[in-house]
């Protein structure tokens, strides 16, 4: 007997329908050339319900695969139901028809894995979406993950739009299995269909009213490397709500050949946009807010020592957990070219944590810098500072204590004045620690301020240490709950006699945060003022 040799499409149809074809795994349908189905096995019934014998591919069939069997193509590629699918020709032609075997393919193209999710998937999602976001403080990050999750999950590819308020805005692009670009916009909004509209806050227009073909060349540069110039199969753009003004707008795209979108997929989109804008505001407010931060810090002195007309000092800042870099405490130091041959040193407290005292501590430091080069007098001098406070629309209040220094010959005149601020130390080369008699009340409360200045000698190898009330309140210690307090800190100076001021800094700073044990503290600043030693010639020295 003669072994048929005849490919599929030039059997009978009665030998196509054989049960070995009928029982494939794999979905298998024939079609004439017109595009009527002439027969389908059982695993194509079951994927597509309304394709069968005597049906149409155009009406009944996805596009793809109809456009494909159009075409005369080979080959094409698609999603059905969530499934990522490819399909080949057994043929191209003949007096059968076309015979067209189907396959999973995810390589090629990944359905969005949100269309069948029921609500608790999509639940999950949203919250998995939360977690990814939140923990991207920088605006130009959270831009690119959350185009990097809607290219994943949502689309082929995606472009973030950001609300920039010049003529490019910000952008981020990425594909499905491609990384993250960023970049500007490369051209005019309204060329894109639904986003100048986006942009500006107006609600989504759905997707059916939105033509892909319309999607400009640069817009597919950006994302659709892969793709050459093909226009996308379909095409979703979405506003970024923002808290009184939009965020910017997220563009969604599927490749040619994808199903498109569903109201399903843009409720999801919608809801996918709004975690996503809430997690880019809370990135543009952190940035913000750390810009101030660093605008207010800019003016303050960092940790470390410094030289002024042989005088030597070193300043201490530890500020209180979970702030933002800049507390209550600050300090200041005039040189003595700005102060007539005086250096001022102040270190004070503002009442409160955050920007807004901040700000204030700001504003301190610039009216005593202006104040220290007309009134030498402490007294007087914080008179005219508690008046531009209290003529200050805000309730805060601050401590502080002045220190005057003049060099005079090897030994150094020293004007200390305290108000409402703990008494600085004065350590002399014999290790015996004083509090200095000074005292005063507090600046920005009360019509009138009261002061006690108190003038001393600092000779070389003696110190002067002023700190802030979080060094002798911080609670640590066996139990927790202590304060390390004035005795502990006037026993570490008097181990610290004739010592180096950033010696003297680090050894108090590390007794405290060893004190502290890891526990939450308040501010603390501290300012140590040193008259070097001497330095001893040897007999030998050429400079003698």
């Amino acid at each position: 007997m003669r072994r048929d040799t005849r490919t599929p499409t030039e059997q009978p149809a009665a030998l196509a329908v054989s049960a070995a074809l009928q029982s494939a795994p794999w979905p298998l349908l024939l079609a004439a050339a017109d595009g009527r189905v002439r027969w389908v096995n059982s695993a194509a019934t079951a994927l597509l319900p309304g394709v069968g014998a005597g049906t149409s591919l155009a009406r009944h069939a996805p596009s793809w695969l109809a456009d494909a069997h159009a075409r005369r193509d080979r080959e094409a590629a698609g999603a059905v139901a969530g499934r990522a699918l490819r399909a080949e020709a057994a043929a191209a032609d003949g007096a059968e028809g076309v015979l067209w075997w189907l396959r999973d393919d995810p390589e090629t193209y990944s359905a969005p894995p949100c269309a069948p999710h029921p609500g608790s998937e999509r639940a999950r999602f949203l919250a998995d979406v939360s977690d990814e976001l939140f923990t991207r403080p920088d605006p130009q990050e959270c831009r690119g993950s959350t185009a990097l999750l809607a290219a994943r999950h949502l689309a082929d590819a995606a472009v973030v739009v950001g609300a920039g308020r010049g003529a490019r805005p910000p952008v981020a692009a990425a594909r499905r299995a491609g990384g993250v670009t960023h970049g500007r916009l490369a051209g005019d909004p309204a060329d894109v269909p639904g986003l100048a509209e986006a942009l500006q806050g107006f609600p989504p227009v759905p997707a059916r009213w939105l033509d892909p073909a319309a999607v400009p060349p640069w817009l597919l540069a950006d994302a659709f490397e892969k793709w050459g110039t093909a226009a996308p199969g379909a095409l979703m753009v979405t506003p970024l709500p923002g808290r009184g003004a939009p965020l910017g707008a997220l563009v969604l795209l599927r490749r040619a050949g994808a199903e498109p979108f569903t109201e399903d997929d843009e409720a999801l989109a919608r809801l996918f946009a709004a975690r996503a804008a809430a997690a880019l505001n809370a990135a543009t407010l952190h940035a913000e807010q750390t810009a101030v931060v660093e605008l207010l810090a800019e003016d303050t002195p960092r940790p470390g020592p410094r030289r002024v007309d042989g005088v030597e000092y070193a300043v201490g800042h530890r500020p209180a957990d979970g702030e933002l870099g800049v507390g209550g405490d600050f300090v200041d130091i005039s040189t003595a070219a700005e102060a007539g041959g005086e250096t001022h040193v102040v270190l004070g407290d503002v009442c409160g944590k955050g920007l807004e005292a901040a700000a204030l501590t700001g504003r301190i430091r610039t009216t005593l810098r202006a104040l220290h080069l007309l009134e030498p007098d402490h007294q007087r001098l914080l008179r005219a500072l508690n008046a531009a406070l209290l003529g200050a629309d805000h309730s805060r209040f601050a401590t502080l204590v002045l220190a005057s220094v003049r060099r005079r010959g090897s030994a150094v005149t020293l004007r200390l004045t305290s108000a409402g601020h703990p008494p600085p130390l004065i350590v002399r080369r014999t290790g015996d620690v004083l509090a200095a008699p000074t005292h005063g009340t507090l600046i920005g409360a009360l019509p009138e301020v009261f002061t006690r200045t108190y003038e001393t000698t600092l000779r070389p190898g003696e110190s002067c240490l002023l700190y802030s009330d979080g060094v002798t309140e911080a609670k640590g210690g066996p139990l927790g709950a202590d304060r390390f307090g004035e005795e502990r800190l006037r026993a570490a100076l008097a181990e610290c006699a004739g010592h180096p001021p950033e010696a003297v800094a680090e050894r108090v700073q590390m007794l405290v945060a060893d004190w502290l044990g890891g526990r939450r503290h308040d501010d603390i600043g501290l300012v140590v003022i040193a008259v070097p030693r001497r330095r001893t010639r040897l007999a030998a020295d050429p400079a003698r």
